[in-house]
């Protein structure tokens, strides 16, 4: 008999939406170059490579940013420890409000995530640039 899945991921994302700031396109493309502000892509390194990059945004991918985060973890990264808005986005949005709840548990403040994601940040005209070459 298969496992029963108790909580959707439809579930989990509107319970993290409760707990985060969700921006809006307009805004986050406003926030886009500010000293202040630290634009953080969850995506896989094959979706960045496909469809292009925010410039100057951050990757991380999603399944190291817990460990990215900790100042105590072997894998830490500085950008983490900055005094910053910590925004993340992923393709659609759905990855990054999971993602924005977890570094927002975790203490990093403030954090945010863009509602629709890369995806609509292209479709509104947000700056989009090639991904670097694989190497």
């Amino acid at each position: 008999m298969a496992q029963q899945i108790t909580t959707g991921v439809k579930a989990l994302v509107e319970a993290a939406e409760r707990e985060i700031e969700t921006l809006s396109v307009g805004e986050a493309i406003k926030l886009q170059g500010r000293d202040d502000v630290v634009l953080i892509d969850i995506r896989d390194i094959r979706e960045l490579q496909r469809d292009g990059r925010v410039p100057g945004a951050f990757h991380c991918p999603r399944g190291m940013l817990e460990f990215w985060i900790d100042p105590a973890s072997s894998y830490h990264k500085d950008t983490f420890a900055q005094d910053k808005k910590y925004v993340f986005f992923c393709a659609g949005g759905l990855r990054s409000a999971l993602a924005a709840q977890t570094a927002q548990r975790m203490g990093l403040k403030p954090v945010a995530h863009i509602e629709g994601g890369f995806g609509a940040w292209k479709k509104a005209g947000g700056p989009v640039e090639a991904a670097p070459e694989k190497k």
